[in-house]
Protein backbone atom coordinates (compact mmCIF):
# COMPACT_ATOMS: atom_id res chain seq x y z
CA UNK A 1 0.00 0.00 0.00
CA UNK A 2 1.21 3.74 0.00
CA UNK A 3 4.31 4.83 2.11
CA UNK A 4 4.47 8.48 3.55
CA UNK A 5 7.99 9.17 4.60
CA UNK A 6 8.65 12.85 5.83
CA UNK A 7 12.20 14.45 4.98
CA UNK A 8 13.18 18.17 5.38
CA UNK A 9 15.06 20.14 2.36
CA UNK A 10 18.12 21.06 4.33
CA UNK A 11 20.13 22.69 1.20
CA UNK A 12 16.61 25.14 1.66
CA UNK A 13 16.20 28.30 4.36
CA UNK A 14 13.87 30.75 4.74
CA UNK A 15 14.81 34.05 6.60
CA UNK A 16 13.39 32.51 9.85
CA UNK A 17 16.39 29.70 9.70
CA UNK A 18 13.69 26.91 8.59
CA UNK A 19 13.93 24.42 6.44
CA UNK A 20 10.94 23.19 4.08
CA UNK A 21 9.37 19.77 5.26
CA UNK A 22 8.56 17.14 2.09
CA UNK A 23 6.02 14.27 1.70
CA UNK A 24 7.87 11.22 -0.09
CA UNK A 25 4.85 8.90 -1.31
CA UNK A 26 5.57 5.63 -2.53
CA UNK A 27 3.89 2.43 -3.94
CA UNK A 28 4.88 0.09 -6.22
CA UNK A 29 8.39 0.69 -6.53
CA UNK A 30 7.20 4.21 -8.02
CA UNK A 31 7.64 7.30 -5.54
CA UNK A 32 6.83 10.97 -6.15
CA UNK A 33 7.79 14.23 -3.66
CA UNK A 34 5.82 16.85 -2.56
CA UNK A 35 5.93 20.12 -0.05
CA UNK A 36 3.71 19.65 3.30
CA UNK A 37 3.78 23.56 3.33
CA UNK A 38 5.53 23.29 6.86
CA UNK A 39 8.97 24.31 8.12
CA UNK A 40 11.25 23.46 10.76
CA UNK A 41 14.62 24.59 11.51
CA UNK A 42 18.00 21.71 10.75
CA UNK A 43 18.57 21.10 14.42
CA UNK A 44 15.25 20.63 16.36
CA UNK A 45 14.06 18.60 13.31
CA UNK A 46 17.27 16.27 13.89
CA UNK A 47 17.28 16.77 18.07
CA UNK A 48 13.10 15.78 17.84
CA UNK A 49 13.95 12.66 15.55
CA UNK A 50 12.03 14.26 13.10
CA UNK A 51 9.61 14.97 14.95
CA UNK A 52 8.85 11.33 16.35
CA UNK A 53 10.30 11.97 19.86
CA UNK A 54 7.92 13.24 22.94
CA UNK A 55 7.34 16.93 22.09
CA UNK A 56 6.76 20.23 24.40
CA UNK A 57 7.20 23.29 21.98
CA UNK A 58 3.64 24.13 20.49
CA UNK A 59 4.92 25.13 17.56
CA UNK A 60 6.22 21.54 16.96
CA UNK A 61 3.30 20.01 18.07
CA UNK A 62 0.99 21.82 15.91
CA UNK A 63 3.56 21.09 13.08
CA UNK A 64 3.18 17.16 14.06
CA UNK A 65 -0.87 17.05 14.23
CA UNK A 66 -0.47 19.21 10.71
CA UNK A 67 1.77 16.19 9.01
CA UNK A 68 -0.07 13.41 10.90
CA UNK A 69 -3.37 14.78 9.25
CA UNK A 70 -1.50 15.55 5.90
CA UNK A 71 -0.60 11.66 6.15
CA UNK A 72 -3.99 10.79 6.83
CA UNK A 73 -5.31 12.64 4.05
CA UNK A 74 -3.27 11.22 1.58
CA UNK A 75 -4.03 7.49 2.97
CA UNK A 76 -7.61 8.65 2.15
CA UNK A 77 -7.33 9.83 -1.66
CA UNK A 78 -4.90 7.09 -1.82
CA UNK A 79 -7.85 4.11 -1.34
CA UNK A 80 -10.48 6.60 -2.77
CA UNK A 81 -8.11 6.09 -6.22
CA UNK A 82 -7.47 2.44 -5.54
CA UNK A 83 -10.88 1.53 -5.77
CA UNK A 84 -11.48 2.74 -9.07
CA UNK A 85 -8.13 1.24 -10.83
CA UNK A 86 -5.25 -0.30 -8.57
CA UNK A 87 -2.38 0.52 -10.22
CA UNK A 88 -3.05 3.93 -8.85
CA UNK A 89 -1.23 7.33 -10.61
CA UNK A 90 1.12 9.34 -8.46
CA UNK A 91 0.70 12.43 -10.36
CA UNK A 92 -3.24 11.77 -9.82
CA UNK A 93 -2.56 11.24 -6.37
CA UNK A 94 -0.42 14.28 -5.97
CA UNK A 95 -2.81 16.55 -7.89
CA UNK A 96 -5.61 15.51 -5.57
CA UNK A 97 -3.56 16.19 -2.60
CA UNK A 98 -2.35 19.60 -3.70
CA UNK A 99 -6.18 20.46 -5.31
CA UNK A 100 -4.38 21.58 -8.60
CA UNK A 101 -4.80 20.19 -11.98
CA UNK A 102 -1.58 19.69 -14.05
CA UNK A 103 -1.61 22.40 -17.29
CA UNK A 104 -0.64 19.62 -19.49
CA UNK A 105 -3.75 17.61 -18.48
CA UNK A 106 -6.59 17.72 -21.06
CA UNK A 107 -10.03 18.28 -19.86
CA UNK A 108 -11.40 15.08 -20.46
CA UNK A 109 -14.27 13.39 -23.00
CA UNK A 110 -17.51 14.39 -22.27
CA UNK A 111 -20.65 12.29 -21.06
CA UNK A 112 -22.05 11.57 -24.59
CA UNK A 113 -18.62 10.89 -25.87
CA UNK A 114 -18.41 8.32 -23.47
CA UNK A 115 -21.64 6.98 -23.96
CA UNK A 116 -20.71 6.82 -27.42
CA UNK A 117 -17.35 5.09 -26.41
CA UNK A 118 -19.13 2.37 -24.71
CA UNK A 119 -21.92 1.82 -27.33
CA UNK A 120 -19.60 1.38 -30.01
CA UNK A 121 -17.47 -1.16 -27.77
CA UNK A 122 -21.03 -2.78 -26.65
CA UNK A 123 -21.56 -2.94 -30.50
CA UNK A 124 -18.92 -5.46 -30.76
CA UNK A 125 -20.18 -7.36 -28.30
CA UNK A 126 -23.60 -7.83 -29.97
CA UNK A 127 -22.05 -8.26 -33.48
CA UNK A 128 -19.87 -11.26 -31.99
CA UNK A 129 -22.95 -12.66 -30.37
CA UNK A 130 -22.19 -12.37 -26.53
CA UNK A 131 -25.01 -9.79 -25.91
CA UNK A 132 -28.17 -9.78 -27.71
CA UNK A 133 -29.39 -6.35 -29.82
CA UNK A 134 -32.14 -5.58 -27.81
CA UNK A 135 -29.49 -4.20 -25.00
CA UNK A 136 -28.04 -2.30 -27.31
CA UNK A 137 -31.27 -0.17 -28.54
CA UNK A 138 -31.54 0.26 -25.11
CA UNK A 139 -28.09 1.73 -24.63
CA UNK A 140 -28.94 4.27 -27.59
CA UNK A 141 -31.80 5.28 -25.78
CA UNK A 142 -30.30 5.99 -23.00
CA UNK A 143 -28.01 8.44 -24.58
CA UNK A 144 -30.79 10.12 -26.06
CA UNK A 145 -32.30 11.07 -22.92
CA UNK A 146 -29.06 12.16 -21.72
CA UNK A 147 -29.00 14.38 -24.08
CA UNK A 148 -32.69 15.67 -23.94
CA UNK A 149 -31.85 16.29 -19.89
CA UNK A 150 -28.04 17.95 -20.56
CA UNK A 151 -30.24 20.33 -23.18
CA UNK A 152 -33.52 20.58 -21.01
CA UNK A 153 -31.61 21.52 -17.94
CA UNK A 154 -28.24 23.10 -19.27
CA UNK A 155 -28.83 24.37 -22.82
CA UNK A 156 -26.13 22.53 -24.09
CA UNK A 157 -25.38 20.03 -26.16
CA UNK A 158 -22.81 18.41 -23.80
CA UNK A 159 -21.32 18.43 -20.74
CA UNK A 160 -17.48 17.29 -19.76
CA UNK A 161 -17.68 14.19 -17.44
CA UNK A 162 -15.59 16.32 -14.99
CA UNK A 163 -18.47 18.14 -14.75
CA UNK A 164 -21.12 15.93 -13.75
CA UNK A 165 -21.57 16.32 -9.91
CA UNK A 166 -23.99 14.91 -7.58
CA UNK A 167 -26.87 17.55 -8.34
CA UNK A 168 -26.26 16.58 -11.86
CA UNK A 169 -26.75 12.78 -11.34
CA UNK A 170 -30.01 13.66 -9.16
CA UNK A 171 -31.58 15.98 -11.72
CA UNK A 172 -31.15 13.52 -13.97
CA UNK A 173 -33.24 10.96 -11.87
CA UNK A 174 -35.77 13.23 -11.67
CA UNK A 175 -36.00 14.24 -14.94
CA UNK A 176 -36.42 10.67 -16.01
CA UNK A 177 -38.92 9.94 -13.59
CA UNK A 178 -41.20 13.00 -13.55
CA UNK A 179 -40.13 15.06 -17.24
CA UNK A 180 -38.84 12.82 -19.77
CA UNK A 181 -41.12 11.95 -22.62
CA UNK A 182 -41.43 8.96 -24.88
CA UNK A 183 -44.07 7.61 -27.10
CA UNK A 184 -46.66 10.21 -25.86
CA UNK A 185 -46.43 9.08 -22.20
CA UNK A 186 -44.64 11.64 -19.68
CA UNK A 187 -42.29 9.97 -17.19
CA UNK A 188 -40.91 6.67 -16.49
CA UNK A 189 -41.26 4.02 -14.06
CA UNK A 190 -38.29 3.30 -11.31
CA UNK A 191 -37.51 0.27 -12.52
CA UNK A 192 -36.54 1.46 -15.81
CA UNK A 193 -35.26 4.63 -14.61
CA UNK A 194 -32.49 2.60 -11.75
CA UNK A 195 -31.54 0.20 -15.18
CA UNK A 196 -30.56 3.51 -17.11
CA UNK A 197 -28.87 4.80 -14.50
CA UNK A 198 -26.81 1.74 -14.19
CA UNK A 199 -25.69 1.55 -17.51
CA UNK A 200 -24.68 5.61 -17.34
CA UNK A 201 -22.58 4.05 -14.45
CA UNK A 202 -21.60 1.06 -16.31
CA UNK A 203 -20.13 3.42 -19.83
CA UNK A 204 -18.46 5.73 -17.60
CA UNK A 205 -16.92 2.22 -15.48
CA UNK A 206 -15.44 1.48 -19.03
CA UNK A 207 -14.44 5.05 -19.78
CA UNK A 208 -12.01 4.42 -16.52
CA UNK A 209 -10.41 1.26 -17.70
CA UNK A 210 -9.82 2.57 -20.86
CA UNK A 211 -7.70 5.72 -18.85
CA UNK A 212 -10.46 8.38 -20.11
CA UNK A 213 -11.40 9.48 -17.15
CA UNK A 214 -10.67 8.61 -12.80
CA UNK A 215 -13.35 8.52 -10.82
CA UNK A 216 -17.32 7.92 -11.76
CA UNK A 217 -19.71 10.41 -11.13
CA UNK A 218 -22.37 7.37 -10.86
CA UNK A 219 -21.05 6.22 -8.02
CA UNK A 220 -23.23 8.01 -6.01
CA UNK A 221 -26.40 6.80 -7.35
CA UNK A 222 -28.63 4.40 -4.78
CA UNK A 223 -31.41 4.08 -6.53
CA UNK A 224 -32.94 -0.02 -6.21
CA UNK A 225 -35.51 -1.60 -8.03
CA UNK A 226 -39.01 -2.10 -7.17
CA UNK A 227 -39.42 -5.95 -6.43
CA UNK A 228 -43.05 -6.71 -7.38
CA UNK A 229 -44.60 -10.36 -7.08
CA UNK A 230 -43.54 -12.32 -10.82
CA UNK A 231 -46.61 -14.03 -11.87
CA UNK A 232 -46.50 -17.81 -12.61
CA UNK A 233 -48.94 -20.43 -13.60
CA UNK A 234 -50.12 -22.80 -10.79
CA UNK A 235 -49.88 -26.41 -12.14
CA UNK A 236 -53.66 -26.32 -12.44
CA UNK A 237 -53.46 -23.37 -14.64
CA UNK A 238 -50.47 -25.00 -16.59
CA UNK A 239 -52.57 -28.34 -17.64
CA UNK A 240 -55.51 -26.74 -18.28
CA UNK A 241 -53.11 -24.43 -20.87
CA UNK A 242 -51.43 -27.82 -22.04
CA UNK A 243 -54.96 -29.81 -22.57
CA UNK A 244 -56.94 -27.36 -24.50
CA UNK A 245 -57.17 -28.09 -28.07
CA UNK A 246 -57.40 -24.37 -29.92
CA UNK A 247 -59.36 -25.35 -33.45
CA UNK A 248 -57.47 -21.67 -34.77
CA UNK A 249 -53.42 -22.62 -35.88
CA UNK A 250 -52.30 -19.58 -34.78
CA UNK A 251 -53.42 -19.71 -31.23
CA UNK A 252 -52.46 -23.60 -31.20
CA UNK A 253 -48.89 -22.33 -32.23
CA UNK A 254 -48.69 -19.79 -29.48
CA UNK A 255 -49.94 -22.63 -27.23
CA UNK A 256 -46.72 -25.12 -28.22
CA UNK A 257 -44.17 -21.59 -27.96
CA UNK A 258 -45.38 -20.88 -24.89
CA UNK A 259 -45.46 -24.46 -23.20
CA UNK A 260 -42.44 -24.53 -24.53
CA UNK A 261 -40.95 -21.71 -22.34
CA UNK A 262 -42.85 -22.79 -19.28
CA UNK A 263 -40.88 -26.31 -19.19
CA UNK A 264 -37.30 -24.84 -20.52
CA UNK A 265 -37.09 -21.30 -19.00
CA UNK A 266 -35.64 -19.98 -21.80
CA UNK A 267 -36.37 -15.89 -22.14
CA UNK A 268 -38.36 -15.29 -25.48
CA UNK A 269 -35.02 -13.98 -27.23
CA UNK A 270 -32.91 -17.02 -26.16
CA UNK A 271 -36.22 -19.68 -27.19
CA UNK A 272 -36.14 -17.83 -30.96
CA UNK A 273 -32.64 -18.50 -31.79
CA UNK A 274 -32.45 -22.50 -30.86
CA UNK A 275 -31.83 -24.62 -34.09
CA UNK A 276 -30.95 -28.73 -34.02
CA UNK A 277 -27.87 -27.55 -33.19
CA UNK A 278 -28.96 -26.71 -29.55
CA UNK A 279 -29.93 -30.51 -28.83
CA UNK A 280 -27.35 -32.68 -27.33
CA UNK A 281 -27.64 -36.46 -25.54
CA UNK A 282 -25.93 -37.17 -22.64
CA UNK A 283 -23.52 -40.68 -22.02
CA UNK A 284 -27.40 -41.99 -20.49
CA UNK A 285 -29.59 -40.99 -23.78
CA UNK A 286 -30.73 -37.90 -22.16
CA UNK A 287 -31.33 -35.06 -24.51
CA UNK A 288 -30.73 -31.69 -23.30
CA UNK A 289 -30.88 -28.23 -24.98
CA UNK A 290 -27.51 -26.25 -24.36
CA UNK A 291 -26.78 -22.47 -25.14
CA UNK A 292 -25.45 -19.46 -23.85
CA UNK A 293 -28.37 -16.59 -22.80
CA UNK A 294 -27.91 -13.49 -25.13
CA UNK A 295 -28.04 -11.21 -22.35
CA UNK A 296 -25.45 -12.12 -20.36
CA UNK A 297 -23.85 -14.89 -22.57
CA UNK A 298 -24.21 -17.27 -19.22
CA UNK A 299 -24.43 -21.20 -20.44
CA UNK A 300 -28.25 -22.59 -19.73
CA UNK A 301 -28.58 -26.24 -20.29
CA UNK A 302 -31.87 -27.43 -19.64
CA UNK A 303 -32.83 -31.76 -19.60
CA UNK A 304 -35.61 -31.61 -22.30
CA UNK A 305 -38.86 -32.48 -20.96
CA UNK A 306 -41.48 -34.66 -22.82
CA UNK A 307 -43.94 -31.94 -23.57
CA UNK A 308 -40.69 -30.20 -25.10
CA UNK A 309 -39.61 -32.89 -27.10
CA UNK A 310 -43.00 -33.70 -28.53
CA UNK A 311 -43.54 -29.75 -29.11
CA UNK A 312 -39.60 -30.12 -30.79
CA UNK A 313 -40.77 -33.57 -32.97
CA UNK A 314 -44.11 -31.32 -33.92
CA UNK A 315 -42.39 -28.54 -35.77
CA UNK A 316 -39.00 -29.97 -37.06
CA UNK A 317 -38.03 -29.47 -40.35
CA UNK A 318 -41.10 -26.89 -40.91
CA UNK A 319 -38.40 -23.44 -39.56
CA UNK A 320 -35.06 -23.44 -38.64
CA UNK A 321 -35.71 -23.10 -35.12
CA UNK A 322 -36.58 -25.57 -33.06
CA UNK A 323 -40.25 -23.44 -32.44
CA UNK A 324 -42.01 -21.29 -35.00
CA UNK A 325 -40.65 -17.58 -35.14
CA UNK A 326 -42.91 -14.75 -33.90
CA UNK A 327 -43.28 -11.64 -32.42
CA UNK A 328 -43.02 -10.63 -28.21
CA UNK A 329 -46.22 -8.54 -29.27
CA UNK A 330 -47.78 -10.58 -31.56
CA UNK A 331 -47.50 -13.86 -28.56
CA UNK A 332 -48.29 -11.13 -25.72
CA UNK A 333 -51.44 -10.61 -27.78
CA UNK A 334 -52.55 -14.17 -28.21
CA UNK A 335 -51.71 -15.37 -24.49
CA UNK A 336 -54.38 -13.10 -23.73
CA UNK A 337 -56.43 -14.38 -25.63
CA UNK A 338 -55.86 -17.98 -24.73
CA UNK A 339 -55.82 -16.62 -21.19
CA UNK A 340 -59.84 -15.62 -22.01
CA UNK A 341 -60.54 -19.41 -23.36
CA UNK A 342 -59.03 -20.64 -20.50
CA UNK A 343 -60.35 -18.49 -17.91
CA UNK A 344 -57.29 -17.86 -16.54
CA UNK A 345 -57.21 -14.35 -14.63
CA UNK A 346 -53.60 -13.72 -15.01
CA UNK A 347 -52.33 -10.90 -16.71
CA UNK A 348 -50.73 -14.16 -19.44
CA UNK A 349 -47.48 -12.61 -21.38
CA UNK A 350 -44.66 -14.84 -22.42
CA UNK A 351 -42.62 -14.09 -19.54
CA UNK A 352 -44.85 -15.85 -17.50
CA UNK A 353 -43.85 -18.65 -18.74
CA UNK A 354 -40.12 -18.35 -17.49
CA UNK A 355 -41.70 -17.34 -14.17
CA UNK A 356 -43.74 -20.42 -14.08
CA UNK A 357 -40.50 -22.81 -15.22
CA UNK A 358 -38.82 -21.23 -11.85
CA UNK A 359 -41.40 -21.56 -9.60
CA UNK A 360 -44.18 -24.18 -10.45
CA UNK A 361 -42.17 -26.49 -12.76
CA UNK A 362 -38.67 -26.98 -11.48
CA UNK A 363 -38.66 -25.62 -7.53
CA UNK A 364 -42.36 -26.77 -6.60
CA UNK A 365 -41.56 -30.25 -7.85
CA UNK A 366 -38.18 -30.43 -5.58
CA UNK A 367 -35.37 -29.25 -8.01
CA UNK A 368 -32.72 -27.36 -5.87
CA UNK A 369 -32.24 -23.75 -6.06
CA UNK A 370 -28.96 -23.58 -7.19
CA UNK A 371 -30.02 -26.20 -10.29
CA UNK A 372 -32.95 -24.04 -11.31
CA UNK A 373 -30.19 -21.07 -10.85
CA UNK A 374 -27.94 -23.14 -13.30
CA UNK A 375 -30.53 -23.92 -16.26
CA UNK A 376 -31.93 -20.54 -15.95
CA UNK A 377 -28.66 -19.05 -16.87
CA UNK A 378 -28.24 -16.77 -13.72
CA UNK A 379 -24.78 -15.48 -12.00
CA UNK A 380 -25.93 -16.62 -8.48
CA UNK A 381 -28.95 -17.60 -6.76
CA UNK A 382 -30.16 -13.95 -5.80
CA UNK A 383 -31.40 -13.69 -9.46
CA UNK A 384 -33.52 -16.80 -9.18
CA UNK A 385 -35.01 -15.45 -6.05
CA UNK A 386 -36.64 -12.66 -7.76
CA UNK A 387 -38.40 -15.51 -10.13
CA UNK A 388 -39.47 -18.46 -7.60
CA UNK A 389 -41.91 -17.75 -5.47
CA UNK A 390 -42.27 -20.54 -2.48
CA UNK A 391 -45.60 -22.48 -3.10
CA UNK A 392 -48.22 -23.16 -0.74
CA UNK A 393 -48.04 -26.71 -1.65
CA UNK A 394 -44.40 -26.58 -0.22
CA UNK A 395 -44.88 -25.17 2.87
CA UNK A 396 -47.94 -27.46 3.62
CA UNK A 397 -45.55 -30.55 2.95
CA UNK A 398 -42.88 -29.46 5.46
CA UNK A 399 -45.58 -28.25 7.72
CA UNK A 400 -46.89 -31.84 7.88
CA UNK A 401 -43.62 -32.99 8.51
CA UNK A 402 -43.41 -30.63 11.87
CA UNK A 403 -47.31 -31.58 12.73
CA UNK A 404 -46.14 -34.79 13.06
CA UNK A 405 -43.15 -34.42 15.58
CA UNK A 406 -45.59 -32.93 17.89
CA UNK A 407 -48.52 -35.50 17.50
Amino acid sequence: MLKVIFYQKSDRVNKNGESPIYARLSYNDKQISMSTGQAISKERWASTNNLRNPLKIEKEIVIKNLLDLFQLNAAKKFTELFRIDPEVNLQLLKAELTGKVKIDQPEGPTIIEIMDTYTLFFTKRVNSGERAPASLQKYKRAKDLLLSFINSNYKKEDLPASEISSSFVFKLEQFLKYESSFKEQTGIKNNSVVKYMKMYKTACNYAIKMDLIIKNPFNIYDGRLSVKDAVFLTQQELNTIENKIFSTPRLEKVKDIFLFSCYTGYAPVDALELTERNLSGDSNGNLWIMTSRAKTAIRANVPVLPTVEKIISKYKNQQKGLIPKISNQKMNAYLKEIADVCAIDKHLTWYVARHTFATTVTLGNGVRLENVSAMMGHTNTKQTQHYAKVLDVNIMEDMEKLKSKFR
